[in-house]
């Protein structure tokens, strides 16, 4: 938890984006306010249009929530309310296997690489005719590592026909070329694999809450016909993410700032003596020395908030990437902390 009472001079404990949102999205969600006494169905429809032609599947494939987790657990819903089982790595994003642990499911958790990739061919192994869903985050959450994306993509070929495969995209795109290596593609073959995307990450709008999955029709209806899809959404994100969603120029440029802080952080702390699992995201990840009580507690009092991390009985750091200078703060905080 944040300590409010000392103010944070670096705030890179949830992967936000310190660049966003847009300027164009910022313009967009200040006209719309003056619309706030409607409901945004319309938006809502052109939004999913506008993903749906990105994305090369039909409007029917896209789902709309507030934030790709919100569509996570909905999902959990929908498919283990009856018990069963999800598969997942282990370490990874969380919120999709605790909601179906609370609705009833069993969790099989399988152990990531020593690459810290995902192990697609124990996670293939452990699918039974009680599995209600297999879960892959990649790039990967808290670990920042990610899975070949073509071995990604021969996994959910062969698999999907056993089990539902949700694929997690959240951070893609702050790889080069992320459409390249998404799995979206799988879906308009017919292929039973859910991809989700968000606007929280590199679009800077994790305060406004919207995200969008793509699968087939049949497991969208499977989806929505348990929760109202855009009722959730209002206006001012809806039109925030219509203007992000054109704004190349700032997805652009927001890749390459984090790259840059990601680098320049490595290079520090390298220097200190740590290793990171190498990063392809908008956080890294690393080994402390001291306890994690200690070391969270000391970086809060100097202003700094980190995530940590219990991997194998030892403390980590999670750390997000903010702008240079927040990363200058966290690298004097360290040698601080651990000096």
């Amino acid at each position: 938890m944040e300590n409010f009472k000392i103010p944070m001079r670096a705030r890179l404990l949830a992967n936000e984006n310190p660049f966003g949102p847009s300027p164009k999205a910022q313009k967009a969600i200040m006209e719309s306010i003056s619309q706030g006494n409607r409901y945004g169905h319309s938006d809502a429809q052109y939004l999913i249009e506008m993903i749906a032609e990105k994305e090369g599947v039909k409007p029917a494939n896209i789902m709309l929530g507030p934030g790709s987790t919100d569509l996570l657990e909905k999902t959990a819903i929908a498919l283990c309310r009856h018990g069963g089982n999800v598969i997942s790595a282990d370490p990874s994003y969380l919120s999709l296997v605790n909601t179906a642990k609370a609705v009833g499911a069993n969790w099989k958790a399988v152990p990531l690489t020593a690459d810290q990739s995902h192990d697609l061919t124990s996670i293939a192994q452990a699918i039974d005719s009680n599995t209600k869903l297999v879960y892959i985050c990649n790039p990967n959450n808290p670990m920042g590592s990610v899975t070949d994306f073509e071995a990604v993509k021969t996994f959910c070929k062969a698999n999907a026909t056993k089990a539902p495969i949700f694929v997690d995209e959240a951070y893609l795109e702050f790889l080069d070329n992320p459409q390249e290596k998404s799995a979206v593609n799988l879906v308009a073959e017919g292929h039973d694999v859910i991809v989700a995307r968000t606007f929280s990450k590199i679009h800077g709008m994790a305060g406004l809450r919207i995200g969008y999955m793509v699968a087939t029709e049949e497991r969208v209806k499977s989806v929505s016909d348990m929760v109202r899809s855009t009722m959730g959404l209002c206006i001012t994100s809806l039109k925030g993410a219509i203007a992000s969603f054109q704004d190349e120029g700032f997805i652009a440029e927001c890749r390459a700032l984090n790259k840059a802080s990601r680098e320049f952080t490595s290079e520090q702390i390298h220097q200190l003596g740590y290793q990171e699992i190498p990063s392809h995201t908008s956080f890294m990840i690393f080994p402390i020395r001291s306890k994690a009580e200690t070391f969270s507690k000391t970086m809060v009092e100097q202003g700094v908030g980190i995530r940590m991390y219990a991997i194998d009985n030892k403390p980590w750091c999670r750390v997000s990437m903010g702008t240079m200078e927040e990363m200058n703060y966290f690298i004097e905080a360290l040698k601080i902390t651990e000096g």
